[in-house]
């Protein structure tokens, strides 16, 4: 397991099997965990070891549907749920689980499979949207631009996401019970602040309250393909 958290780390962090473009748009791993999770401390932990890396933007998103066998989860949401529920649903599954990774919007992922997800990060290096974002702080708000080589009929979601870079949780019952966890880019906020087609230049301004990292996604409706996203630690 650790050689394959090692090379995943190499990988990411060279571009290895991407191409050069490829990097100006880092990759969004989403994992759909719980504390209360037996099959979840291995992915947790590989979303730990993704968290430095430029070329990808992994965020855990707590879920709350196993809270009932004995443990809660802290932070736990019932929209990470409903997110997690929408992409089954645009990719026609019948069912949810955890760990879920779901890569660049489009690739589902058993989040303990490090190299499944190897692979599908680099399958998603290699995509181009055509699709160039910025984003910064100005006077307590949120600042964004961006500008596409095409344009989407259906549109394009303009989303902000507000994450807690980390926190160690004692789990006291439950199937991870007597574990100490350290969990990584806890997700507390993740909303849409505007929608864009592609076909003119994207100049849009949001709050942007305390000091708490940010990430601005733009992403196909279904949810589907995420064709752009920009870190703000």
């Amino acid at each position: 397991m650790h050689r394959l958290l090692a090379a995943i780390l190499v990988f990411v962090a060279t571009g290895a099997g991407a191409p050069a473009m490829a990097q100006s748009n880092p990759v969004v791993v989403e994992l759909y965990t719980s504390q209360g999770c037996s099959s979840c401390p291995p992915a947790d932990e590989l979303l730990a070891k993704l968290t430095d890396r430029e070329a990808v933007i992994p965020l855990a998103l707590h879920v709350d549907y196993w809270d009932y066998i004995g443990w809660k989860d802290i932070f736990g949401k019932p929209a990470h749920t409903a997110r997690q529920k929408a992409y089954a649903r645009s990719a026609g599954r019948r069912m949810i689980y955890t760990p879920q990774m779901i890569i660049g919007g489009v690739a589902d992922v058993v989040g303990n499979k490090p190299m499944d997800v190897l692979d599908e990060i680099a399958e998603a290096r290699k995509r181009q949207s055509g699709v160039r974002l910025d984003a910064g702080r100005k006077g307590g708000r949120l600042v964004i631009s961006a500008t596409a080589d095409h344009s989407w009929p259906d549109g394009l979601s303009v989303q902000l996401v507000r994450y807690q870079p980390s926190q160690v949780v004692k789990i006291t019952s439950g199937e991870n019970a007597g574990m100490t966890m350290t969990y990584t880019n806890i997700v507390t906020d993740w909303r849409e602040i505007g929608t864009w087609d592609g076909a003119s230049k994207l100049s849009l301004s949001a709050p942007l309250k305390g000091s708490q990292p940010a990430v601005v996604i733009i992403q196909e409706p279904g949810p589907g393909q995420i064709v752009a996203a920009v870190r703000l630690r």
